[in-house]
């Protein structure tokens, strides 16, 4: 019986507790939930809701460059928030730092009871580690 290849990325140096960062399946690469956590400190970024968003997607940037991908290879992203208030200015980083170009992936966000560390917002994603076609959106 063939197997299927799985592959762990791991870019940041230090322990990563009792997860990979990301799994590649197949074609398939799952991100694990990002936080705003500066990776020379640990710690989560000051300020709140948004720079924790824009350091938790620069965090996904650096999972993706080492599987040799970008963020245009996203094709689902969840956004958990601590407060549901913070959606409108977490949604604006995604515009202002085009970190999803022209066809932006599906994503799903919502409010949880709470994140690791306190945080305030925790992005994961599901990305194509393989060339992508894009193809025009679907008439229904």
């Amino acid at each position: 019986m063939a197997g299927v290849v799985r592959k762990i990325v791991n870019p940041r140096k230090g322990p990563t507790g009792l997860l990979s960062q990301a799994v590649i399946v197949g074609d398939t690469m799952y991100i694990s939930g990002q936080l705003g956590l500066d990776p020379s400190t640990g710690k989560l970024v000051p300020g709140g809701a948004v720079p924790e968003a824009e350091q938790a997607l620069k965090n996904m940037g650096s999972i993706l460059k080492a599987a040799n991908v970008d963020f245009s290879h996203v094709v689902k992203a969840t956004v958990l928030l601590a407060d549901i208030k913070d959606y409108a200015a977490v949604n604006n980083v995604y515009k202002k730092y085009v970190y999803f170009p022209a066809n932006p992936p599906a994503r799903m966000a919502y409010q949880v009871a709470a994140l690791p560390l306190n945080g305030r917002v925790e992005i994961e994603a599901i990305a194509i580690a393989n060339d992508i076609i894009d193809r025009p959106a679907a008439k229904l």
